[in-house]
């Protein structure tokens, strides 16, 4: 199970001039090969009139999907390069269209790779790289008088925290990462010496250090 991955924050774009030839690189996060298609469809009739959009997506635990288009360059030297970068760059889950307004000088096989990867690089930093993080949903209900010592212990090992409801009880949210579920289970068993109602929830991916 995938349970950490690079990706991006959020859509964005960033333009670069390369020999008066414009690349505007532009990136999203997608979960399907559906929505990439989107992506790139949406870039393409936002720049209708640019000489190529060219693109590259790559998708999946294993990164099963992994799809590049030229858009009329020469073979090779545009969706290539950006997929290299995605792949160089260990993201997941992205799609990159670099957009060319040619400028009126030719650049070559060798600048046109050089340009559509400085493309893709400045699409990335736009959309802001972040390492998401699995963990595991688990709520701990116990009585009142155990709340000082177990929130204590939870800041003591960082454990990040969800919702805390207060009733005749406290119902806490606690998200420990997903490969250390089980032994958070047994020490919070051990902790309330078994005076706890442990119930375990869905796995979420949250960003790392927010």
């Amino acid at each position: 199970m995938l349970t950490t991955y690079k990706t991006v924050r959020r859509e964005g774009s960033k333009e670069i001039v390369i020999k008066k030839s414009r690349f505007i690189g532009h990136i999203r996060p997608v979960e399907t090969e559906e929505e990439a298609v989107a992506f790139i469809e949406e870039i393409k009739k936002q720049h209708w009139n640019a000489t190529h959009n060219c693109s590259a997506y790559m998708i999946g635990e294993r990164d099963e999907i992994q799809k590049q288009s030229d858009d009329g360059e020469p073979s090779g030297t545009a969706g290539k390069p950006i997929l290299e970068v995605i792949r160089n760059q260990g993201l997941k889950n992205v799609a990159i269209v670099v957009t060319r307004y040619f400028g009126g000088i030719l650049l070559g096989a060798g600048g046109l790779i050089r340009a559509y990867t400085d493309g893709a690089v400045a699409a990335i930093e736009a959309g802001d790289p972040i390492i998401r993080v699995l963990h595991r949903e688990i709520v701990v209900e116990l009585d009142y008088t155990w709340l000082g010592k177990v929130e204590n212990e939870l800041r003591n090992r960082g454990i990040r925290m969800g919702q805390t409801e207060f009733t005749d009880k406290v119902r806490l949210t606690c998200l420990p990462l997903e490969p250390e579920a089980e032994q958070f289970k047994a020490w919070m068993t051990d902790l309330t010496q078994g005076q706890s109602q442990i119930t375990e929830g869905e796995s979420i991916f949250y960003i790392e250090g927010e």
